[in-house]
């Protein structure tokens, strides 16, 4: 079974494990913006794991003078905002709050859309017929408005902020994954696991979802930019966790000094901007990576 299933997968991901392993990371140094972006986010990463060493202490406390250029005072590295917080401190404490949420939301859109298009593209029938329709109706309505609804509706927390970025960014995961789904289920692997008597359940989780996961890997790094993206949109409307200070709160709280301390925009957006390069740099690269088109590998 896994030798016919094998043909179906990405060159990247077929062998045995150590030449699989060899394979990515021969063509993950032929990759220079792969590289870039990779290291771009594990040290945005790293930023956000070791913002309690780095920066001790709530990041919303007025600890200077305010309005402080960076460069300023030599304790406060960044400057300090309008209310003399320092801004070193919110970017590190900002990038755990923004990449939290976003990693989450990114996970909550994977789970929905691939159990949606999982079921849609396998069994077909009325199911598919419902499920598409699910679908349809649900990317009528503009993702930012049903996240704000959402948001409004509820407590304006990371969970909730979370949940409801990921309820409206899987119908574009469910039409992938049903994509895939359709195009596999014929295949001469799944035939004879049928044959074998393999129950649906077992067929769609280890046989069809393994060979479907590299385009559904690359759409995950891409879901992880547009959820810090719409985060970053609802702090900065003040719908934001109040509790939390993160990179978009961070811009909306610089506005009303943009004439005079343009840097307290700029250094957030900035940190936004280089992130989703970032995940956009590996995304890219993960679809040269599993796509046996690519001719990468």
């Amino acid at each position: 079974m896994s030798a016919l299933a094998d043909e179906h997968s990405p060159i990247a991901l077929r062998g045995p494990p150590a030449q699989r392993r060899h394979r990515l990371l021969r063509a993950s140094l032929r990759n220079p913006s792969f590289l870039i972006g990779l290291v771009i986010l594990l040290v945005v990463i790293g930023v956000a794991l070791t913002a309690d060493r780095l920066f001790p202490g709530d990041p919303q406390d007025m600890v200077g003078t305010p309005a402080l250029w960076p460069g300023q005072d030599a304790e406060f590295l960044l400057g300090t905002d309008s209310l003399g917080r320092d801004v070193a401190s919110g970017l590190a404490h900002g990038a755990r709050v923004s990449l939290l949420v976003g990693f989450s939301a990114a996970a909550i859109g994977l789970v929905i859309g691939t159990l949606i298009g999982a079921v849609s593209g396998y069994c077909g029938g009325w199911a598919d017929t419902l499920l598409v329709r699910l679908t349809e109706l649900f990317q009528t309505v503009p993702t930012f408005l049903l996240v704000i609804v959402i948001v409004a509706i509820g407590q304006p927390s990371a969970p909730v902020i979370a949940l409801a970025i990921g309820v409206s960014a899987w119908p574009t995961v469910a039409r992938l994954v049903r994509a895939q789904f359709r195009s596999l289920r014929e295949a001469e692997f799944i035939a004879a696991a049928r044959s074998l008597g393999y129950g649906a359940p077992r067929i769609i989780i280890h046989e069809i979802l393994p060979n479907a996961l590299a385009p559904i890997i690359v759409t995950g790094s891409l879901m992880v930019a547009n959820a810090i993206l719409t985060e970053a949109g609802l702090s900065f409307l003040n719908m934001g966790d109040p509790n939390l200070i993160s990179w978009g709160s961070m811009i909306g709280d610089g506005r009303p000094l943009l004439r005079t301390a343009w840097f307290l925009c700029a250094l957030p957006g900035g940190a936004i901007a280089l992130t989703v390069l970032s995940l956009n740099l590996v995304g890219d690269g993960l679809n040269d990576l599993l796509n046996p088109r690519s001719g990468a590998v």
